[in-house]
């Protein structure tokens, strides 16, 4: 991965995309006379940006939950007259609100939702009626809405790579914590840990909506966002380098120079047998190589034999130290 980060850009004027978005999605559902003309419109105007795919969506999707607009709709011509600027400021209010809820609140429980894990070292590949599919890497939880009208996916933890079939009608979309990942054509690799969420596009396009909205931003093929508790850098992978954090896939973990700390750390993923690592020493040594996932043992002959280290064996673990 490259040393230097740039910044995210930020989104377009997020307050008026809302207000306008609102506003499309009051007319196109109120219209007694929407024609071909009105969504040919639309259509150019989502065409503009992804922030206003993003924002559509979002807000479409929670009238279409709550039916919020239609209780609040005047009963007559003038009162909707009067009530139409409060209306566009309250559904932009109402479209930031709806995302933190759904954020907060990850939807509501439906009994469509499916629920697919694996176990420590597994690998689970899932394919879905409208061609998408994601593999599950080791010790992976995420729940899965795919229907008609919504195609949203939860995950819960660990790690997953999307292959996603594109329907610009019906967005694809996952939800990592309070990061929302939306697809825009593309293949893409979202790695959550508790203390950071990582999303490594290898192609297309994804918009990703961090927790803190200057900070969201549209990602292309080689982009790798990194978002912890505070902050999100963006970096750019060569195809290798992409191509080294998928070997998972493959069953393999492939390591450049990295640190003995790290890759330990990496194979205890996949395994319930534990590599320690038993001092700052022997974790700053850096390794090389291509390992089976749960070859741990090779791992270990290599820390010795190469490295020169001690390593303890017993059945529960295996202790690398100077």
């Amino acid at each position: 991965m490259s040393d230097i980060a740039r910044e995210a850009p930020l989104p377009e004027h997020a307050d008026d995309v809302h207000t306008e978005a609102a506003a499309w999605v009051a007319e196109r559902r109120y219209a007694d006379d929407w024609r071909d003309e009105d969504q040919a419109r639309l259509d150019d105007w989502l065409a503009q940006s992804p922030a206003h795919m993003v924002a559509y969506w979002r807000l479409d999707a929670a009238w279409r939950r709550t039916e919020w607009l239609s209780a609040i709709r005047p009963a007559s011509d003038a009162t909707e007259h009067r009530m139409l600027p409060l209306m566009l400021k309250m559904a932009a209010a109402f479209a930031v609100i709806a995302v933190i809820g759904v954020a907060a609140a990850d939807y509501l429980l439906t009994p469509h939702d499916r629920t697919f894990s694996t176990a420590v070292g597994g690998h689970e590949t899932v394919a879905f009626a409208d061609g998408s599919r994601i593999e599950l890497n080791t010790d992976t939880s995420l729940r899965a809405r795919m229907n008609a009208d919504q195609r949203v996916i939860w995950l819960e933890k660990g790690e997953a790579f999307f292959q996603v079939k594109h329907d610009a009608a019906h967005p694809f979309i996952v939800m990592a914590g309070n990061h929302r990942i939306t697809d825009l054509g593309t293949k893409f690799l979202v790695r959550r840990d508790p203390k950071k969420l990582e999303v490594a596009v290898s192609q297309g396009r994804v918009w990703f909506d961090a927790h803190t909205p200057s900070q969201s931003t549209l990602l292309m093929p080689g982009d790798v966002a990194v978002a912890s508790a505070n902050s999100v850098s963006v970096t750019r992978q060569s195809a290798r380098e992409l191509a080294t954090e998928l070997g998972w896939r493959q069953g393999v973990l492939v390591f450049k120079h990295t640190s003995l700390a790290d890759a330990a750390a990496e194979f205890n993923r996949y395994n319930q047998r534990k590599l320690v690592i038993a001092d700052a020493e022997a974790g700053a040594m850096k390794i090389d190589g291509t390992f089976r996932a749960t070859n741990v043992e090779a791992f270990a002959r290599i820390a010795r034999t190469v490295l020169g280290l001690n390593v303890a064996d017993d059945s529960n673990r295996i202790v690398v130290s100077r």
